[in-house]
């Protein structure tokens, strides 16, 4: 009996796809909606990265130019009002505000200074909008992924001990093929939940820096300005 249970349990397919094609409907749609979740997270991973690459590049670009020693008002001529980098939009944000704040006669108008950092920061807010755009998703996938597998395999299991309850069988053969089904999509809920959960952590910790460095650079170009309107 033992001899033929087992070589009914060797005959069994158990490869991932045999294994989603014998789960039941709710297990299958488990095991989908983590796949998605999976491609998904790995889609923004790769976005991010390379919008992050890009964004360091275009700070370090402009940096360059900024502290070139040209002036100003001709580096603000040179990138628009309306520039593609980050660096660029707060710069022009603040120069854009500076020049709005000067009257026809050249004076001043009262609260300059408050206004361009106001100006800057909401130009730092939107960009750091940007950059976090798709990283909530990330950290709901490292949240959930785990217990929507879980729930798949519970509800797996559930219908595999039905199967034992109708052919009152309790052999390998009956109960390996539903629990290794049922199992499967823990796997793949801990296959989408672990990438997300670190791409989550670098990738957060990398816009963060990011959108410091902004913040340092408003703070160095309000001084630089602030000085002028002392003077």
């Amino acid at each position: 009996m033992e001899t033929e249970t087992l070589a009914m349990a060797q005959e069994i397919d158990f490869s991932m796809i045999a294994l989603f094609a014998r789960a039941t409907l709710t297990v299958k749609i488990v095991m989908i909606m983590l796949m998605v979740m999976s491609f998904w997270s790995w889609a923004i991973i790769i976005q991010k990265h390379l919008a992050f690459r890009l964004a360091r590049s275009e700070a370090e670009v402009f940096d360059r130019a900024f502290w070139s020693g040209e002036p100003l008002d001709e580096l603000f001529e040179k990138i628009g009002p309306q520039p593609d980098g980050a660096s660029e939009k707060i710069f022009a944000a603040g120069m854009l505000e500076w020049r709005r704040s000067h009257r026809q006669d050249g004076a001043l108008i009262a609260g300059a200074q408050a206004r361009i950092d106001r100006a800057m920061n909401v130009a730092i807010a939107r960009e750091s909008e940007r950059l976090n755009n798709g990283l909530s998703f990330l950290a709901t996938t490292g949240a959930t992924a785990p217990f929507i597998g879980l729930f798949g395999t519970v509800w797996g299991i559930k219908h595999s001990f039905e199967q034992i309850a109708i052919s009152q069988n309790t052999s390998l053969a009956v109960v390996a093929p539903g629990i290794a089904e049922a199992l499967l999509a823990t796997g793949i809920g801990l296959i989408a939940a672990i990438p997300a959960v670190v791409f989550y952590n670098k990738l957060n910790s990398d816009s963060e820096r990011i959108v410091g460095g902004y913040e340092s650079f408003a703070d160095e170009f309000a001084t630089i300005l602030s000085r002028q309107l002392d003077a």
